[in-house]
């Protein structure tokens, strides 16, 4: 879930990592960016997806 900026409280499902303090996330209502980990709140829910998902595959993953 994103805590901070434009998108809080949206659900959001991290696709890569960038750098220690970046990751590439993507959501339902959210397009693919970079995001800071700092932004985040990480929640217990994990799912299984293939590299490089698709936006169905997330919408999927995240109901």
């Amino acid at each position: 879930m994103q805590l901070r900026g434009r998108r809080a409280g949206q659900k959001v499902m991290v696709i890569d990592v960038e750098s220690p303090s970046l990751v590439v996330i993507e959501g339902v209502n959210v397009k693919r960016r970079k995001c800071n980990v700092k932004h985040l709140f990480a929640t217990p829910k994990k799912a299984d997806i293939t590299k490089n998902p698709s936006k169905e595959e997330i919408v999927n993953a995240l109901s």
